[in-house]
């Protein structure tokens, strides 16, 4: 198993609180950061690091950072996304209610690399329980004299607050959740410019995930250029993994990128194989928008190499054969798993959380959903209708303001790109596609075929 740096000490008792979040090696960034470091330098190291963003994006963060405006009398703002809300992703919520005091320390230390004296956490509005956790972790970093004035007689003042959002998956988009911090609807907004020009109050900001903020708790205590030794190519330390679906073990993983998905997915230490004894279908790596992999084309690649827990070798070979590491929500489907039902599902989703801004977004992935409902109900479906997915998701794609378009796409293309017969069987078995034992039903009728 891989080394941990972030969930280490993720289950010893009392972590949450700062007393034994201290004792056991908490806050060590802040007085490296405040006492020997200039903001700067933080941020070289952040850049030295490799990271990349653990949102789902994976652009480098350290020269996300290095975008920021910084002009004179205009302050500057850090924001932590904590607005999880995609299907299959849960890593933020284990290590906020978890480790509270890791990301308001890395809140701390990089809030000082930026600049930013104000930083906000923005989170996700069910999330209820978490968001009392954090407070308590705030108040209490305040009474120790890590928030405030003058922290640590660095001349550094940082203010830190937490504001929980509404309930709108859209508002995961930064330019969205920048909206919706202000008190606005939660509508992502046209760029450039973008927020590290013009963010929170048309000031100078930078989003981040809330891994990502955590990851700069290691990088500053241990170096930019060790965290780059672990990891893989331009796949550099470790990730959070939120496994679920049909697997022996659900959880939460921090795995060092660049593990085999066979060890993943298999090993007793991680997932432990699909559960069941039933065979792999198919694997969405990355959280419900990124495209879905048959087991055919998920261990090997296009080129017959084994395909590894990194950005670059999910993606390898495009959406033709690819997927992507996404937010690491790592969903299992079995061989009794419908990919038309489990589509339906995933497009109801991204409809029902549109903001409607955009007409291709508004209008698409309203039809989409009628015409998966069409086939998955047996309401009188042709093999036009799948031609007509692929048309809509076509005019969905590329052609939004956020990439919630793009969302809503990519999990239906996909799904009739390698799924294309069963959404014909559906077609030709109406009323046998509906059965609840529906892995038993299919099976049955394809071998008497």
């Amino acid at each position: 198993m891989g080394r941990k740096l972030l969930l280490e000490h993720a289950k010893v008792p009392g972590i949450r609180h700062i007393d034994t979040y201290i004792q056991h090696g908490g806050y060590r960034s802040v007085h490296k950061a405040l006492k020997t470091m200039t903001p700067d330098e933080v941020v070289e190291e952040v850049k030295k690091s490799g990271l990349r963003g653990r949102g789902g994006a994976g652009f480098p963060t350290g020269m996300k950072w290095s975008f920021l405006a910084k002009p004179e009398g205009i302050p500057r703002y850090l924001v932590c996304n904590a607005d999880e809300s995609e299907p299959g992703t849960f890593k933020d919520r284990y290590l906020m209610e978890y480790l509270p005091h890791l990301l308001i320390e890395g809140m701390i230390t990089s809030s000082y690399a930026l600049g930013a004296n104000t930083s906000y956490i923005y989170i996700r509005g069910e999330y209820r329980w978490v968001y009392t956790i954090l407070v308590e972790a705030i108040a209490e970093a305040y009474a120790k004299g890590y928030l405030g004035k003058n922290i640590l007689g660095s001349g550094f003042n940082f203010d830190l607050y937490v504001q929980p959002g509404g309930g709108a998956y859209i508002c995961g988009e930064e330019t969205a959740l920048l909206e919706s911090l202000e008190g606005k609807r939660g509508n992502p907004r046209m760029k450039p410019p973008f927020p590290a020009i013009k963010g929170l109050w048309q000031s100078p900001t930078v989003v981040n995930n809330v891994e990502t903020i955590a990851a700069v708790v290691p990088i500053v205590n241990e170096g930019g250029d060790e965290y780059a030794k672990i990891g893989i190519g331009k796949s550099t330390g470790t990730k959070l993994i939120s496994a679920c679906g049909n697997i022996k073990n659900s959880g939460v993983y921090e795995i060092d990128l660049g593990l085999p998905v066979d060890e993943f997915l298999n090993s007793d230490e991680y997932c432990g194989g699909v559960a069941n004894g039933k065979r792999l279908k198919a694997v969405i790596p990355g959280g419900s928008s990124v495209p879905i992999v048959p087991a055919g084309l998920f261990y090997k690649n296009i080129k017959g190499e084994d395909r590894l827990m990194s950005y670059e070798s999910l993606s390898d070979g495009g959406f033709a054969s690819g997927t992507m590491m996404g937010s690491g929500g790592f969903i299992v489907y079995d061989e009794d798993q419908c990919i038309v039902r489990n589509t339906w599902n995933l497009a109801r989703f991204y409809n029902h959380e549109s903001c409607g801004q955009c007409s291709p977004c508004r209008e698409g992935t309203g039809w989409l959903v009628k015409v998966l409902d069409k086939i998955e109900h047996g309401k009188g479906a042709t093999m036009a209708d799948i031609d007509l997915l692929w048309d809509i998701q076509r005019r969905i794609e590329g052609n939004t303001i956020c990439p919630l378009g793009d969302a809503a796409a990519w999990p239906v293309a996909a799904a009739i790109r390698h799924f294309r017969d069963e959404f014909e069987w559906h077609i030709k078995n109406p009323q046998l596609a509906q059965s609840k034992n529906y892995g038993l039903v299919k099976e049955t009728v394809y071998q008497t075929v």
